[in-house]
């Protein structure tokens, strides 16, 4: 969706600050995907692959947004996949990986510190690679090792808003292999759906404008339950906190009902002056996890600023996680908006790694 029409659809470019163009990338989510389905399929036509009889386990290595790409691979698998797909974001890849692992290193620039280091350790051991980046030290991993390689897109303007091209990619190798069933209609469906649904979310005072205001200058908690709005329940967080630069924090059911609860027997009255609580729901939870958000609702109800239900569209798992993946970004860009603040630079994390390479 280009400026214009982003415009007329009821946001206003030229009224929020937005140097990177982060706005346009967010909008354009769904034909990023699109286009990261398009890509990967070639490159699974030249792609030599091991055999899925040959792969007893999987593991996707990746931070940040990567890290929660490969949290949908692993949700998505957990429902699905025939055998064992983990997440590992630190520099030490997991003991069990060896010659019959399948290992998928995931980076935007390709250079990522933990990711570079765990896949190099990984290869030494004999394991299958693929990688995905936007070139860097991962792809000429790649190439070294004769592995297939999927291209993440250069041109946008933070790793952060690669999520589609980094999740899919693995999520049709893994298909490709049997590990999981056929993604290609599921992805179809919600990214046409998501086209949709970012139309009304865009709408003037539409819904991720609405929860923008309710959280106000709130600091958000984001509660998601096991699988894929866990996932979603972590990008919430993520991206309030480098797009909006504030506070946010997120918890799972039905864990967070067996402890986090406990926590809001005391003051009261200060945090009913400073959090939201934002529950990400959707219409394929257990029954038993229905219930436990409503006990949970019930409990906080008098030590929240704001109790805000966000529902997820869609008929599966990958539908509802995209869904609100795209609702939490636009939320914390509004957020960003509201506040003034420009959502691409995050000057924090620049520190951070600039010291890091002293």
């Amino acid at each position: 969706m280009r400026a214009g029409d982003r415009a007329s659809a009821g946001v206003n470019p030229e009224h929020y600050l937005d140097t990177a163009g982060m706005w346009d990338a967010t909008v354009g989510a769904p034909e990023q995907a699109l286009a990261a389905v398009a890509d990967a399929g070639e490159v699974l036509v030249h792609a030599v692959l091991p055999s899925g009889d040959d792969i007893r386990s999987v593991v996707v290595f990746g931070v940040g947004t990567s890290a929660t790409a490969a949290g949908l691979v692993s949700a998505h698998g957990a429902a699905h996949a025939s055998i064992p797909i983990v997440v590992s974001s630190g520099y030490v890849a997991p003991s069990f990986v060896g010659p019959h692992t399948l290992a998928f290193a995931l980076s935007y620039d390709g250079d990522t510190e933990e990711t570079c280091a765990t896949a190099r350790a990984v290869a030494e051991r004999g394991a299958h690679m693929v990688t995905v980046s936007g070139g860097g030290a991962l792809a000429s991993l790649a190439t070294t090792l004769d592995q297939p390689r999927f291209r993440v897109p250069t041109t946008l303007p933070a790793a952060r808003t690669a999520l589609g091209s980094l999740a899919i990619p693995v999520l049709l190798t893994l298909s490709r292999l049997g590990v999981i069933p056929d993604v290609g209609p599921s992805l179809a469906a919600a990214l046409s759906a998501l086209q949709r649904r970012r139309d009304a979310l865009l709408a003037p005072g539409g819904p991720a404008e609405e929860v923008a205001r309710q959280i106000g200058r709130t600091i958000p908690l984001v509660y998601g339950s096991t699988g894929v709005t866990a996932v979603a329940a972590r990008r919430w967080k993520t991206q309030i906190n480098e797009n909006a630069k504030t506070p946010a924090f997120f918890a799972v059911q039905p864990d967070l009902s067996h402890n986090e609860v406990a926590g809001w027997g005391q003051h009261g009255d200060v945090t009913r002056q400073v959090l939201s609580l934002v529950t990400l729901r959707h219409s394929g939870e257990h029954p038993q996890v229905a219930r436990r958000f409503d006990l949970v609702v019930e409990a906080t109800d008098e030590v929240m600023a704001n109790i805000i239900p966000v529902w997820a569209e869609g008929d599966d798992d990958l539908a509802r996680f995209f869904d609100l993946a795209l609702f939490g970004d636009l939320v914390s860009l509004h957020m960003a908006g509201r506040e003034g603040i420009d959502p691409g630079p995050v000057p924090a994390l620049s520190d951070v790694e600039s010291e890091l390479r002293r």
